[in-house]
């Protein structure tokens, strides 16, 4: 019987992308990311190799949304937990971060005091309780973990024991982001109202804004992100990915041979959350705030868009469509920004018309339609 389980569990899934053509595309691009911030230290401005710290900024910026995105392919690509809240995570994991770089700061803020700027305005005389400890970034690190951890592991269990999936599920996300969002906007919450956190200064003693602070940033940022691709290929590829898939594809047929769906995706859920708070820590030391608005439902519809764009379930995908979408976001917002959101609506319901499996989608195509004409 559990033979039989398994060569069922086998059919119903689907194997991702991952020949030795991609590795080698894969590590081709990392070797390049890599060298990007060495090009702006190493090349005075002018040169033809040089690459302006703006550049580099940006790219680390992609870098953490596409890690966000892949997070989200694991729920959504391999579980089929369509999540309309990932925003909310990715805030999380920045606002424990900048609850250290806030505390870093010290006395060189505006009015010179041991608190934040934004609490001596509020007239505060002491940090709240859940700021203890924060100034230790060893502390920080595992909030960033914790906090989004630990909020999709007690909200995944209640939604998934009572069976709720589809819409439903999405529906329910969107309303809790909406709801943190607008917890967070409030003074007395003590994370900065609708400023949130800024104006950060150091990170482990270094000034961050100095160029060799931002390139180790930009670096650690990389390597997360690959370390995320090959632990979520790790994940897939298991016995645990072809469960997942079979929850996807068939959830009644998984619980009537014997696989009980509530842990595998509380798992897969509470691990996506995870990587998205990660991705949210390194998101802030690089653009330099936080704020609720970051927990909008707007972002984590975009999150949903770049996934699509890229192709969910293939994990490669959702990283091309973080930034393919938001290099056009650079683009389109400088030249026509308030046209931006028809923008992104449109490439949304094109890509669902015209493209349903994505970017890689079409290039499996087309490389197959290659392969024909050579047989």
């Amino acid at each position: 019987m559990k033979q039989t389980a398994l060569t069922d569990l086998n059919l119903l899934a689907r194997r991702p992308i991952f020949s030795g053509r991609v590795w080698a595309a894969l590590a081709a691009g990392v070797v390049l990311l890599a060298l990007l911030p060495l090009m702006n230290l190493v090349f005075p401005p002018g040169h033809a190799l040089h690459v302006s710290a703006y550049a580099v900024a940006l790219m680390g910026k992609f870098m953490c949304y596409a890690m966000a995105a892949l997070a989200l392919d694991l729920v959504w690509g391999y579980a089929g937990i369509l999540s309309l809240g990932h925003g909310l995570f990715f805030a999380l994991g920045g606002y424990a971060h900048g609850m250290y770089l806030m505390r870093a700061i010290g006395r060189d803020g505006v009015y010179q005091s041991d608190l934040p700027d934004f609490m001596v305005f509020l007239d505060w005389k002491t940090y709240p309780w859940y700021w203890s400890f924060t100034e230790h970034f060893w502390y920080a690190m595992l909030l960033v973990v914790l906090v989004p951890g630990v909020l999709a592991f007690v909200f995944g269990y209640f939604a998934f024991r009572s069976r709720i999936k589809g819409v439903y599920f999405s529906i329910i996300t969107q309303a809790l982001t909406f709801a943190a969002m607008l917890l967070f906007f409030r003074n007395d919450t003590g994370f900065g109202g609708n400023n949130g956190f800024t104006d950060f200064k150091r990170i482990l003693g270094f000034d961050i804004t100095a160029p060799g602070t931002r390139a180790t940033l930009y670096w650690v940022t990389l390597a997360a992100l690959a370390g995320a691709l090959i632990l979520a290929r790790m994940v897939t590829q298991s016995k645990l990915g072809r469960v997942l898939t079979a929850v996807r594809d068939a959830e009644s047929r998984v619980r009537f041979i014997g696989y009980d769906p509530l842990g595998f995706k509380l798992f897969v859920w509470t691990l996506s959350a995870v990587l998205c708070g990660i991705a949210g820590a390194l998101y802030v030391p690089q653009v330099g705030i936080i704020n609720p608005g970051e927990m909008s439902t707007e972002n984590s519809i975009e999150m949903v868009i770049w996934v699509a764009t890229g192709g969910r379930g293939t994990l490669i995908g959702p990283i091309i469509g973080a930034g393919a979408v938001n290099g056009l976001k650079t683009w389109f917002t400088s030249v026509l920004p308030e046209y931006w959101l028809y923008a992104l609506g449109l490439i949304f319901v094109l890509v669902t018309l015209f493209l349903p499996t994505g970017i890689v989608g079409l290039a499996r195509r087309i490389a197959a339609r290659v392969q024909e004409k050579k047989a």
